[in-house]
């Protein structure tokens, strides 16, 4: 279990390779800063080292390129897949100075943010995958409030409604322990992140 936090944000992420594989097919990078908190979550097609080595362009070339929106981001992620066997690919990005987020996904990657004041934002992605291809992006912009809680994961995830426990104020550390304790699945690669933005 990974752990990350500044004064904005707290989260924990989890992965774990398809079992009897080597490499994960999944991978992810998340970052912050004062204004922003970055992530990116990439689910190579397939498992083994070619799922990997296409998830990890993903996040490597946004690690290169922080400061770019949400949207170039997807459009860079895409370019780096040509020839590769393609990953399917969710980015947001979160301003803390504008209390808003704005989020990109191609793929059978699935993200949820709860709000204090009990609303869900699902933003629906876009079918299909990254592979180079020409590609059409549908990047949403969307407010939060301080101390919502958001829970990003690949495929693989064994999915439990979170909104009980967030309702009973439940840590982000206690979620993530929950969730992984859920994570029984061994047939495929899995990748969660779990995190509170805080301000």
């Amino acid at each position: 279990m990974m752990h990350f936090e500044n004064e904005c944000i707290e989260s924990y992420a989890f992965q774990r390779a398809k079992e009897g594989k080597v490499f994960c097919g999944d991978s992810f990078y998340m970052t912050a800063n004062e204004d922003y908190f970055l992530c990116v979550l990439a689910d190579g097609l397939g498992s083994g080292e070619y799922a990997y080595e296409s998830s990890q362009a993903v996040t490597s070339v946004v690690q290169s390129n922080l400061e770019e929106d949400v949207q170039t981001l997807m459009s860079y992620s895409n370019r780096v897949l040509l020839s590769k066997r393609g990953a399917a690919t969710a980015i947001f990005k979160v301003d803390f100075r504008e209390k808003t987020f704005e989020y990109s996904c191609v793929g059978n990657i699935r993200f949820y943010l709860y709000t204090p004041s009990g609303k869900m934002v699902y933003p629906m992605p876009v079918s299909g995958y990254l592979s180079g291809r020409p590609q059409k992006f549908r990047t949403q912009k969307f407010p939060y409030e301080s101390q919502s809680i958001f829970l990003i994961h690949s495929d693989g995830f064994v999915n439990e409604n979170i909104k009980p426990y967030i309702k009973n104020h439940q840590s982000v550390s206690a979620l993530s322990n929950r969730l992984k304790a859920k994570q029984i699945n061994t047939n495929d690669d899995v990748t969660f992140i779990v995190g509170s933005l805080l301000k």
